[in-house]
């Protein structure tokens, strides 16, 4: 899988508070969620964010409450894949289980910038900053996770492989 986007840069332990604000978890309507990605750390992002973009964070992304929200909000909106220097582990799980790429990469973290055009292969685990010309190591995902994000996430995949094993 390769993946190619235009940067929205993030700090450090961004929270799922930050990430969905609290205060929209009356709804479970992803695109209602979508409306309000980031809006704490930046009011105008979910008007701004353009589908395939990608989301580049420091140490500890999505650190906080264990809720879905967060990781459908960043997808919904459109983001295609975050990069970060590490996940808190449920948001890491909760990312897979909903088909959104993650790759954890300290250089790619440390060096990409707003802006830059950055392009990844997701086999590979290789991250390419296209406005600077340089090239950062990812963790590549694994097999079966990378099956989940094919499927369109954990739900998705379950339904195909109920659905194969009826065929059978």
């Amino acid at each position: 899988m390769l993946l190619r986007g235009k940067v929205w840069k993030f700090g450090n332990d961004v929270d799922t508070d930050a990430i969905i604000p609290a205060r929209y978890l009356n709804t479970s309507d992803p695109n209602e969620l979508a409306k309000h990605v980031m809006e704490d750390a930046d009011r105008e992002f979910s008007g701004k964010v353009r589908p395939g973009d990608i989301l580049v964070a420091g140490k500890n992304f999505g650190c906080g409450s264990s809720r879905e929200h967060a990781p459908i909000a960043i997808k919904t909106a459109g983001i295609q894949a975050v990069i970060a220097k590490s996940f808190a582990r449920i948001f890491y799980r909760n990312a897979f289980n909903i088909g959104l790429p993650i790759f954890e990469s300290a250089d790619a973290s440390d060096k990409i910038q707003q802006n830059d055009e950055v392009e990844i292969d997701a086999d590979k685990g290789i991250i390419r900053n296209l406005a600077k010309n340089e090239t950062y190591k990812a963790n590549p995902i694994p097999p079966f996770m990378q099956e989940l994000i094919d499927a369109g996430g954990l739900i998705e995949w379950t339904k195909k492989k109920l659905s194969a094993g009826r065929r059978q």
